[in-house]
């Protein structure tokens, strides 16, 4: 997709797998300059598997498909690492009870290769997701925590060579968490994570986070929803405004797609977050939404 303006236009589809495949993230490698994506693979007994893409112009490219976990993986998700010039895969290990897994991913060329995996959680483990904070240069994990009363938890990551290792988890809500999504806050040096809250009539609410070594400490959640169920929630930051959009489906009006602007205050090892008013960018059921931030054209495509 090419942004210009408030209009975006794409190219042409391309097939990366020709099979049915599920749950799919993607990163870009700025040190590569390839975006890497994850996913599970139908045609292939469900394994966990990524391949690199080349983007031309409204063009892209693919490398051959590498098979990173010889079981059932769900809910990839990829975040880069910066400091560590490396990928790290998270996932949902079916084939080890559904505990949460990582793997490090190092691209060269159209090719990627994997360190060892490393579990992050000895438990069931829904919907992990992996930021990078590139002030503390660490990776940031955020899951739910079905060994925890289904709790949200986060947990820190340091990268070496082709080796992830962690913090404690810390809880960042102690209520049932589905739907979340975070997003680093480049403005403030914070974590902001979105999610439904099942325990409170399924409202969605954030919460801000913030590293200090292998550890990470939050403020207190604040609602951001509270019109009806809050899914399929997105987060990207706005590096240009300095502003947190989290984009979901409002049950409350619809399940129209919606998007809210949060701005992060407070210093320190706390930080809380505060909302506009909420804004309609589709007036019909919206589903599998995704965001992310466009630094050439200084807009978000949802």
């Amino acid at each position: 997709g090419a942004v210009s303006g408030t209009s975006i236009s794409f190219g042409t589809p391309v097939v990366f797998e020709t099979a049915a495949t599920y749950f799919p993230g993607i990163a870009y490698d700025t040190n590569a300059q390839k975006v890497v994506i994850a996913y599970t693979d139908n045609g292939n007994s469900n394994y966990g598997t990524a391949i690199v893409g080349t983007v031309s112009g409204t063009d892209i490219s693919f490398g051959t498909a590498v098979v990173y976990e010889s079981a059932t993986a769900y809910y990839n998700n990829v975040a880069y690492d910066a400091n560590a010039q490396k990928v790290v895969i998270v996932y949902q290990d079916a084939g080890n009870a559904n505990y949460g897994t990582s793997i490090v991913g190092t691209v060269s060329g159209t090719s990627i290769s994997f360190g060892t995996a490393v579990i992050f959680e000895g438990a069931n483990t829904y919907e992990p997701r992996a930021v990078y904070d590139s002030t503390a240069q660490k990776v940031i994990i955020t899951y739910t925590d079905n060994g925890n009363s289904i709790y949200g938890t986060a947990i820190v990551g340091s990268i070496s060579g082709t080796s992830i290792s962690f913090g404690s988890p810390t809880v960042f809500d102690a209520v049932t968490v589905a739907d979340q999504w975070s997003a680093y806050d480049s403005t403030n040096n914070k974590i902001v994570i979105a999610y439904r809250n099942n325990d409170l009539n399924n409202y969605g609410r954030a919460v801000v986070g913030t590293v200090s070594g292998t550890s990470i400490s939050f403020g207190t959640p604040v609602v951001f929803n509270n019109t009806g169920s809050t899914t399929e929630i997105a987060v990207t930051h706005d590096t240009y405004s300095g502003k947190t959009v989290i984009s979901y489906k409002d049950a409350g009006n619809s399940n129209y797609g919606t998007a809210i602007v949060g701005t992060v205050s407070g210093t320190g090892a706390t930080g809380t977050i505060s909302f506009t008013s909420p804004t309609v960018f589709e007036s019909a059921n919206t589903n599998y939404i995704a965001a992310t931030f466009d630094t050439a054209n200084n807009t978000t495509a949802i």
